[in-house]
């Protein structure tokens, strides 16, 4: 059956504009004017993508499976304490398809690569609100509940959600982001300040994380005494706080690997 696809080419690092440079990435890079059917059909083959879009969508049928599973109980809408964890598994399927779609579509035109990254940040403020959302309803310890930090914790967590939105489109793009000009060829990081782009897109995203974990962190590592939550999630809260900044370490590690390479 895939011979029957007609692949398209692929492309150098220095066959492509600069709008489109990945860090080490030297070959297997799509058309910058791809159709949505090239852009489909390249999912088939071998490019710089292919990993970034399929470890994003096949996840996403997982989620939505537990969604459905969750949808599908008896009592799931009449159980006001399961409403933040069908706002959670909602937010864990729209992130991860939004991503691998915009991982697809980001070499119809260097407009499009930025329109779809700049939904894909949305997609992960998004999950990162639906985060503090479970996280007020379910991870808060005892001595937290109805206090004013959990009063204005869903709150902080949406302005936290625009800002670090509009923070994120800025590092790509820079104030065009609010009106693109059909002129614009290359990155704002990559046309005046890199560094600080990198800096503003990693704020963008570390903040949010830091700020929904304070309660779990709180209840994990510096709640003792009366009020404290010990229960058996905790010790499935450590193993996803260590999985957490294991992953973080990694991307790190490999950040200074491709800045090794380059230099």
């Amino acid at each position: 059956m895939f011979s029957l696809i007609k692949l398209q080419r692929v492309f150098t690092v220095h066959q492509v504009p600069k709008a489109f440079h990945e860090d080490s990435i030297i070959s297997g890079y799509r058309h910058p004017r791809s159709s949505a059917t090239d852009c489909v059909l390249s999912l088939f083959q071998l490019t710089n993508e292919t990993l970034n879009v399929w470890t994003h969508f096949l996840p996403t049928w997982y989620f939505l499976w537990k969604l459905m599973t969750v949808l599908l109980m008896e009592d799931a809408w009449c159980d006001a304490n399961t409403w933040p964890l069908l706002v959670f598994l909602f937010s864990c399927c729209v992130y991860p398809l939004a991503s691998s779609c915009a991982h697809t579509f980001s070499t119809m035109s260097t407009r499009a690569r930025h329109i779809c990254y700049f939904f894909d940040y949305g997609a992960l403020s998004l999950y990162s609100l639906g985060s503090a959302i479970s996280y007020s309803a379910y991870v808060f310890p005892d001595a937290w509940l109805n206090s004013t930090f959990h009063a204005y914790y869903i709150p902080a967590a949406v302005l936290n959600t625009i800002l670090s939105t509009c923070m994120a489109c800025y590092s790509r793009l820079g104030i065009p982001f609010l009106h693109y000009n059909h002129g614009i060829d290359e990155r704002f990081s990559e046309r005046q300040s890199p560094r600080l782009s990198k800096v503003l897109r990693i704020l963008a995203f570390a903040y949010p994380y830091l700020f929904d974990n304070i309660p779990l962190f709180y209840r994990l590592f510096l709640c003792v005494g009366e009020g404290c939550t010990d229960n058996e999630a905790n010790s499935i809260h450590v193993h996803h706080t260590l999985l957490a900044f294991l992953n973080l370490s990694e991307r790190e590690r490999e950040k200074y690997k491709a800045y090794a390479t380059q230099n």
